[in-house]
């Protein structure tokens, strides 16, 4: 439960080995966070991150345990969910996990495509309808959401990871709507470029941030109950002239 002074007890981490997700992770078993559950697909990288967030936790301590999840084995997903809420209330869900795929591989083949929207869009739905469920029937919780702004305007250079993202976005927004009276809160978040390892390749875009940085704002908006941030927030102007540009001008942009 959320304690007298408004700080998570408990935390799932869907992308365990995400750095924005650990990067949240660290600031709230930082604060008062005593229960972490890290669902991931590589056992090993997530023993490391338990430890790191161990270490972020002292001297106080903190209780990590470790799921397998597999966003593309969409049959498994209620079951981790479950497993996930068999040792108690879960105060904050994190959907962390993403790929960014290869936009000019994936023109030319389909089964890229289809992987990067399956992990991106589709295996998030999988798993964040049992995961309302599970924080609906316990009537309380914050779900946050990784959406992007690349999902608000999709461009020609990433338009594959854009659609999927822009799915996943209308789901998210719209399950925050229908659990509106539960006491359950939904967070969608838009970061715009974000320097991690899967951004390692790329040229720095305007604008960029840091995991660090997009977690300092997810705290803040879980604990102010939240429903849209964008990372950096001068990206909620930007978008706004984006998303209303002609496409004649907007195809000519160097973004």
């Amino acid at each position: 439960m959320i304690n007298a002074l408004g700080s998570p007890q408990s935390l799932l981490l869907l992308g365990g080995t995400s750095e924005i997700g650990l990067a949240v992770a660290e600031r709230f078993v930082g604060d008062r966070t005593r229960r972490v559950v890290l669902a991931g697909r590589d056992p090993v990288a997530l023993r490391s991150a338990g430890e790191r967030l161990a270490a972020a936790a002292a001297p106080a301590s903190v209780e990590v345990t470790v799921l397998e999840f597999d966003a593309l084995d969409r049959t498994s997903h209620a079951a981790v969910v479950d497993r996930a809420f068999a040792g108690g209330d879960v105060d904050v869900a994190l959907i962390a996990f993403g790929v960014l795929g290869e936009q000019e591989r994936a023109e030319r083949d389909a089964e890229h495509a289809v992987e990067v929207v399956t992990v991106d869009f589709t295996a998030a739905v999988s798993v964040g309808v049992p995961l309302a469920q599970a924080l609906r029937a316990q009537g309380h919780g914050s779900l946050v959401v990784l959406s992007s702004v690349a999902g608000e305007r999709p461009r020609r250079s990433n338009f594959v990871y854009g659609a999927a993202k822009a799915g996943l976005d209308a789901f998210a927004t719209g399950l925050g709507d229908a659990l509106r009276g539960s006491g359950v809160h939904v967070l969608v978040v838009r970061p715009g470029f974000v320097r991690t390892r899967m951004t390692a390749h790329l040229p720095a875009a305007p604008l960029s941030t840091t995991p660090e940085a997009v977690a300092t704002a997810i705290v803040a908006g879980v604990r102010w109950r939240k429903e849209t941030i964008w990372v950096p927030s001068v990206l909620r102007l930007v978008m706004s002239v984006l998303r209303h540009l002609p496409r004649a001008v907007f195809r000519r942009l160097p973004i």
